[in-house]
Protein backbone atom coordinates (compact mmCIF):
# COMPACT_ATOMS: atom_id res chain seq x y z
CA UNK A 1 0.00 0.00 0.00
CA UNK A 2 1.57 3.36 -0.67
CA UNK A 3 0.34 6.61 1.06
CA UNK A 4 1.16 10.00 1.76
CA UNK A 5 2.56 10.42 4.99
CA UNK A 6 1.52 13.59 7.29
CA UNK A 7 3.46 14.41 10.16
CA UNK A 8 0.74 17.31 11.59
CA UNK A 9 -3.03 17.23 11.35
CA UNK A 10 -2.66 20.28 9.59
CA UNK A 11 -0.18 22.45 8.07
CA UNK A 12 -0.66 25.03 11.31
CA UNK A 13 -0.56 22.45 13.92
CA UNK A 14 2.25 21.11 15.19
CA UNK A 15 3.93 17.32 14.40
CA UNK A 16 2.48 14.60 16.42
CA UNK A 17 5.92 13.38 17.71
CA UNK A 18 9.53 15.41 17.26
CA UNK A 19 12.60 13.92 18.31
CA UNK A 20 12.96 13.57 21.63
CA UNK A 21 9.40 12.91 22.21
CA UNK A 22 7.44 10.40 25.08
CA UNK A 23 5.53 7.93 23.38
CA UNK A 24 3.02 5.54 24.33
CA UNK A 25 0.91 2.79 22.78
CA UNK A 26 -1.70 4.99 21.81
CA UNK A 27 0.26 8.16 20.78
CA UNK A 28 -0.71 9.31 17.04
CA UNK A 29 2.82 9.60 15.78
CA UNK A 30 1.15 11.06 12.30
CA UNK A 31 -1.18 10.40 9.70
CA UNK A 32 -1.16 8.36 6.27
CA UNK A 33 -3.75 9.83 3.14
CA UNK A 34 -4.40 7.10 0.75
CA UNK A 35 -6.98 7.18 -2.25
CA UNK A 36 -8.54 10.14 0.02
CA UNK A 37 -8.94 8.15 3.68
CA UNK A 38 -6.92 9.53 6.20
CA UNK A 39 -5.87 6.90 8.81
CA UNK A 40 -3.92 8.00 12.13
CA UNK A 41 -1.24 5.77 12.91
CA UNK A 42 -0.63 4.72 16.26
CA UNK A 43 3.17 4.15 17.80
CA UNK A 44 2.09 0.42 19.27
CA UNK A 45 5.41 0.94 21.92
CA UNK A 46 6.59 3.14 24.48
CA UNK A 47 9.47 5.15 24.24
CA UNK A 48 11.27 8.25 22.94
CA UNK A 49 11.36 8.96 19.44
CA UNK A 50 15.18 9.08 18.51
CA UNK A 51 14.75 9.62 14.78
CA UNK A 52 12.24 10.49 12.19
CA UNK A 53 12.91 8.63 8.97
CA UNK A 54 10.04 10.61 6.69
CA UNK A 55 9.41 13.40 5.27
CA UNK A 56 6.32 15.34 5.70
CA UNK A 57 4.68 15.48 2.39
CA UNK A 58 6.10 12.12 0.85
CA UNK A 59 4.98 8.59 -0.08
CA UNK A 60 5.68 5.83 2.37
CA UNK A 61 5.51 1.66 1.54
CA UNK A 62 3.69 -0.57 3.45
CA UNK A 63 5.86 -2.32 6.03
CA UNK A 64 8.35 1.14 6.14
CA UNK A 65 10.46 2.11 8.76
CA UNK A 66 9.15 5.41 9.37
CA UNK A 67 10.13 6.52 13.60
CA UNK A 68 13.37 4.97 15.84
CA UNK A 69 12.48 4.88 19.15
CA UNK A 70 14.15 3.72 22.15
CA UNK A 71 12.08 1.89 24.45
CA UNK A 72 11.44 2.90 28.00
Amino acid sequence: MVGTVYLAPNPESPVFANVGSSIGPDTTVCVIEAMKVFSEIKAEVSGTVERVLIQNGKPVQYGQAMFLVRPS
